[in-house]
């Protein structure tokens, strides 16, 4: 109950100092780390917001486990470019 309730006091502070400085250089940031199809130009302010919102709270109370779904992901990343890779070697020969 304890890890809930830190957890939600984390969201709602990240939330509000998100909302509070979108237009003050966290838009601008977010768009020079993303890649073009996924660039905010500052539209969808409460969709980013939030999302920020949820991974912030949750890497600070569970670091350990947004490494691991991180490492998960790079893996599955990794596996599904060899496999496109293997797939479009075999296509063109």
């Amino acid at each position: 109950m304890t890890v809930l309730l830190i957890w939600m006091i984390a969201f709602a502070l990240i939330l509000y100092f998100a909302y509070q400085r979108w237009n003050s250089g966290l838009s601008q940031g977010l768009d020079k780390f993303l890649p073009a199809a996924l660039k905010s130009h500052g539209d969808n302010r409460e969709v980013w917001v939030v999302a920020l919102a949820v991974l912030g709270a949750t890497a600070l109370v569970r670091p350990v486990e947004i490494l691991l779904v991180a490492i998960l992901l790079g893996l599955f990343a990794l596996v599904l470019t060899k496999v496109i890779n293997v797939a479009n070697s075999t296509i063109k020969h």
